[in-house]
């Protein structure tokens, strides 16, 4: 009887510091929690207005060196990150030091990002010097329906992307392939089945970011069911709110209860849901849908703002400051350099600047791994070819 009450004695004890070390990790992480914010609130402080706007651009800029030029951007007025295009990606050395030049001359963590999906949309495969694995279009990925294989492929793809420092990936794509006629998208996705398109991007955007590279959805509010190319036109969906949550959302949902960092936003036209034709990368109407019906509160991107879905129509000033309007956080590819911050500056409030750039300085510090690289000899290796073998080509 006395052993079993030393036992009780000793497991009650054992629980209370249980609970005990619960509520010390818990403090922790909210002291953790507390400082980080302070931190971000210090160095907005110490940010001019425009220092602010440029967090809000994701820019390209010709060439694959950091010259005078961009040295003083960087210093001045340093974007808030990069993508890189078929003319950064010059031989494996040169690509790795410009991205390496990117990231010390700059005053903040910097968003190094590509398209990296698989299929005619991998940018990693422009070197001239070395081979990278080739990464098959997802459709033929989500034919095994093997959620491993797509965790094991999102590796695969981390871990060569940050032979270059890349931190950011413009994939997955979570529109389904629901028109036969849509030929932008096509064997982009992962099939036409929501499931299928939920489960194996999600598996795929893990293996990414297990890896340190984040994931982006896209495009928000759905691409799959159209046939016109927005980088030509604005392509335009007459579904109502209904048939979108019953298809296009579901994946756009899953990813968001699977704790989604970053979704894209697609230059797309919905006007049985917002009584006219402007795009969803303008329509604050689309962005509170994602904001409030689908529980979002991570970063938003647009699209690349050069396409003729926009452009076609709307003045450069225009598409920023109505894309800021709407909800968007960051701006990828505006055309305008310094003009763009003008724009933004003369006609969209401090308050609601700081709202992103808050948001983006929290991600940045929450997720970006600045020395991320690794070395070229994850490039096109046995082992990752042994894993990309198993996709039916």
């Amino acid at each position: 009887m006395k052993k079993i009450f030393i036992l009780l004695v000793v497991l009650l004890l054992a629980g209370c510091g249980s609970v005990d070390n619960q509520k010390k990790e818990k403090v922790s992480e909210e002291k953790v929690k507390e400082e980080k914010v302070d931190k971000i609130d210090e160095i907005m402080k110490g940010m001019s207005l425009d220092e602010k706007i440029a967090q809000m651009l994701v820019i390209h800029y010709d060439g694959s060196t950091v010259d005078d030029n961009l040295k003083n951007i960087l210093n001045s007025n340093p974007p808030s990150g990069f993508i890189l295009l078929a003319d950064n990606i010059t031989d494996y050395e040169g690509t790795r030091n410009f991205v390496l030049n990117l990231k010390s001359n700059s005053k903040y963590p910097l968003i190094v990002s590509m398209d990296q999906e698989g299929g005619n949309v991998q940018r990693l495969n422009n070197f001239s010097d070395v081979n990278p694995t080739y990464i098959p279009f997802m459709y033929n990925l989500g034919k095994t329906n093997d959620t491993s294989l797509a965790y094991n492929t999102g590796r695969v793809m981390a871990l060569e992307m940050r032979t270059i420092g890349i931190n950011v990936d413009f994939a997955p794509v979570l529109d389904v392939f629901s028109n036969k006629n849509n030929m932008v998208i096509g064997k982009r996705s992962f099939g036409d089945n929501t499931s299928v398109v939920s489960d194996m991007a999600i598996s795929l955007a893990k293996g990414l970011e297990d890896n340190s590279v984040i994931a982006t959805y896209k495009h928000f509010p759905g691409h799959g069911d159209t046939d016109i190319d927005s980088h030509k036109s604005l392509p335009i969906i007459n579904k109502n709110l209904d048939e979108l949550d019953n298809l296009e959302f579901v994946p756009f949902k899953n990813a968001i209860k699977s704790g989604a960092k970053l979704i894209m936003i697609g230059h797309i036209a919905l006007p049985s849901v917002t009584g006219d034709n402007t795009p969803a990368t303008l329509s604050k109407k689309i962005i509170d849908i994602l904001k409030n019906d689908l529980n979002y509160d991570g970063l938003i991107i647009t699209d690349a703002l050069n396409m003729g879905a926009l452009t076609n129509t709307y003045s450069n000033e225009e598409i920023y400051v109505q894309a800021i309007d709407a909800g968007c956080d960051l701006l990828l590819m505006p055309n305008d350099g310094i003009n763009t911050i003008e724009y933004i500056k003369n006609n969209v409030s401090e308050d609601r600047i700081n709202e992103s750039v808050k948001k983006i300085l929290k991600f940045k510090y929450d997720y970006l791994d600045e020395d991320n690289f690794l070395d070229s000899s994850y490039l096109g290796n046995s082992e990752h070819k042994a894993i990309i073998n198993q996709i039916p080509s």
